[in-house]
């Protein structure tokens, strides 16, 4: 639940390209974003991330106009407690799905997007590997500077936020929600800094709700305080939500936290659906094709509904497990 909070108010936020542009206008050089028109700033459908990954991570694709061509941003998402070594090459694999994906949707085209890698981080130590591609690689200064046009070369864009300080996020020059959001995100470790500081950024959360939306954008903030600290009590925390918040937001928290109750119990019953749709596929399985390998039974428990029904069409004609399993 905690990761789905996690997910849920990063998209809540980052989705809306107005709050966007000031996330990655942030984490941009100026150079760079000067050349970005970011009033054409335009959120692009799909993710990229690995299935087993998302989980720790969450993505959002953007294109704007780069002069007389589009770019594409890419904000990808960590939410781990540690410092991911490969990042740039995991990156590589959700770039190269892009460009795929631009293919498939433009044919003709003799020439790919640039994409412009972003990752949001915080962890509890901060940022402590390399960010760019060709650190990567296993060979010493000079041999690297040998193959260097033989090799992909690329730096993502990092902003860790694990060290910021809160006046620093308070600061930055971003629309309120977005502020509030990476200080929420900023403490997700937290849970009892999160309503023991709220007082102090009350201003920001009026500053919030005055503005268009500003109700259902708290909203998001308060399921996510409420969802963080599911480590207490869930009346307890309520109370002291509501005690940290004031009266003003009595109402609207206890609507989050209605939506909240909600939200699990349907999830309850959509995971339920799923774990009896992985069960009666792995014995229709075990029946045709005898004992299953373990990367089998793995990628079928870590299904979503969608591919538990594509692979229960096949299992009566389909030859093998392998063409059971087969990707579409």
């Amino acid at each position: 639940m905690l990761t789905n909070a996690h997910d849920a108010l990063f998209k809540a936020a980052f989705s809306q390209v107005e709050h966007a542009a000031g996330e990655l206008r942030q984490a941009l050089s100026p150079e760079l974003s000067s050349r970005i028109n970011f009033a054409e700033l335009r959120l692009c459908p799909g993710s990229f991330v690995d299935e087993a990954l998302k989980e720790r991570q969450s993505d959002l694709l953007f294109s704007a106009s780069m002069g007389e061509a589009r770019v594409l941003l890419y904000l990808l998402f960590e939410h781990q407690s540690t410092v991911e070594p490969l990042m740039a090459f995991r990156l590589l694999r959700y770039m190269v799905r892009i460009w795929e994906h631009h293919l498939a949707e433009h044919p003709g085209s003799k020439r790919l997007p640039a994409i412009v890698p972003v990752v949001l981080h915080h962890s509890e130590k901060g940022w402590t590997s390399g960010t760019s591609f060709e650190e990567l690689l296993d060979l010493d200064e000079g041999a690297r500077a040998a193959v260097a046009e033989h090799v992909p070369r690329f730096r993502f864009v990092l902003d860790d936020i694990s060290q910021e300080a809160d006046e620093a996020l308070k600061a930055r020059a971003m629309s309120a929600f977005s502020r509030l959001v990476l200080w929420c995100l900023r403490h997700a470790r937290e849970p009892d800094e999160l309503l023991a500081q709220l007082g102090k950024w009350l201003e920001l959360v009026n500053e919030v709700r005055r503005a268009p939306n500003g109700v259902e954008a708290l909203r998001a903030i308060w399921r996510y305080i409420l969802a963080t600290n599911d480590r207490d009590e869930a009346d307890e925390v309520l109370q002291r939500l509501l005690a940290a918040a004031g009266e003003p937001w009595k109402e609207e928290i206890v609507s989050a936290a209605d939506q909240l109750v909600e939200r699990g119990r349907q999830e309850g019953l959509r995971e339920g659906l799923q774990q009896g749709r992985r069960h009666v596929l792995l014995r229709q399985l075990g029946a045709r094709f005898g004992a299953l390998p373990d990367t089998a039974v793995a990628r079928i428990n870590a299904a979503d509904i969608t591919e538990l029904d594509r692979w229960s069409e096949r299992v009566l004609t389909a030859p093998t497990l392998a063409d059971v399993l087969s990707e579409p």
